[in-house]
């Protein structure tokens, strides 16, 4: 199971594009709400989620994502329910996944220390010990960062690839005729 979870304020390119992408891929994934399960995005899209934040199972997940969004970001940082669920996942070595400002998030949890990751441009200073790569998505052992919303089919690729395989994201790349 893939979480996806979503503040007031995330940005929908960084939820929507990578949830498509791994469902086309066979994955089973979740919007996780914060605070309900109609969740407003930035520009005033408004997302249904499958399920509230405390409704997430940590035992059924297999990846967690944190799309970007300022809002986005300040809401699940403000949420302990999410933030302790990130922080648990991380610990059991589950797939952490964070784009555009979301990687601060990690940073906070020093979850990133070491790792190569990258963010939406500005934000580097925010980003604690990293390695900072400027690039669409990287992968650092379990820890997938992607920039922004121009990158969120890199990212949802990187996280298929992560979850199902280099061949399964090879064919959906191919299906959505993706462009590097």
């Amino acid at each position: 199971m893939v979480y996806i979870i979503l503040g007031k304020g995330f940005e929908p390119m960084e939820a929507v594009a990578p949830c498509d992408i791994l469902r086309r891929g066979g994955a089973d994934v979740r919007f996780a709400g914060i605070g309900g399960t109609l969740i407003e995005g930035s520009h005033g899209i408004c997302v249904q989620a499958d399920c509230t934040v405390e409704e997430m199972k940590l035992e059924n997940a297999d990846m967690v994502i944190l799309p970007g969004g300022l809002g986005g970001v300040h809401a699940i940082l403000a949420s302990e329910t999410a933030m302790n669920f990130i922080r648990l996942a991380y610990e059991k070595n589950y797939l952490i996944a964070a784009i555009c400002a979301a990687p601060t998030i990690l940073a906070k949890l020093h979850i990133t220390d070491g790792r190569k990751a990258t963010c939406y441009p500005g934000l580097e200073d925010q980003m604690g010990a990293a390695q900072m790569i400027p690039c669409g998505a990287v992968q650092d052992g379990n820890v997938i960062t992607g920039r922004a919303a121009g990158a969120a089919d890199e990212f949802g690729l990187a996280c298929l690839r992560a979850l199902k395989g280099e061949e399964a994201a090879r064919q959906i790349a191919s299906d959505i005729v993706y462009r590097a």
